[in-house]
């Protein structure tokens, strides 16, 4: 993952962010026949304002690549975590810098920053059906299907729990 910085969103980033993470899950077909979510993922301040919304940038351009909203339980977008888990939502990458390990770059950060705050484990819900490089991805990583965490948030949108463990040391 040469040429990528992960680091906290700064309010300067946040027009990208929204522009990045809705053309992320229009081109994933995420948005279709959703009334609202849009608009969720485009509200970049509120969710820093209760979460860490981490960017990766090009070092060379410092072109903001892909971000990632990192949670802990209890808070406004915490949807599965329990105590002693972390959780990630809303992970999109920029479509023209796809394949260039952006994903797995902010994914590693969520991991890092679950292990320094003491986390048990990384939950995340994925989308059924969901385009299968997510699905590589994550299973890669080591996060397994987690079917007690399965939810639907809207009639029609089927959402898949997976949990990664995180061993202590």
């Amino acid at each position: 993952m040469t040429g990528l910085r992960v680091r906290s969103a700064e309010p300067a980033d946040f027009p990208a962010v929204a522009r990045l993470t809705v053309a992320a899950y229009e081109a994933d077909g995420q948005l279709k026949g959703e009334h609202g979510y849009g608009e969720v993922l485009a509200d970049v301040s509120t969710r820093a304002a209760s979460g860490e919304v981490l960017v990766a940038v090009d070092e060379v351009t410092g072109a903001v690549l892909g971000s990632v909203t990192f949670v802990l339980p209890g808070t406004p977008f915490a949807e599965l975590s329990g105590p002693g888990e972390a959780e990630f939502r809303m992970l999109a990458v920029d479509p023209g810098a796809q394949g260039r390990g952006v994903g797995a770059a902010l994914v590693e950060a969520c991991v890092d920053r679950a292990t320094e705050l003491g986390c048990t484990a990384v939950v995340i819900c994925v989308r059924a059906g969901m385009a299968d490089p997510a699905h590589r991805l994550y299973s890669r990583r080591g996060f397994v299907r987690s079917p007690e965490k399965d939810w639907s948030p809207a009639p029609g949108v089927d959402l898949l729990g997976l949990r990664l463990e995180l061993t202590r040391g």
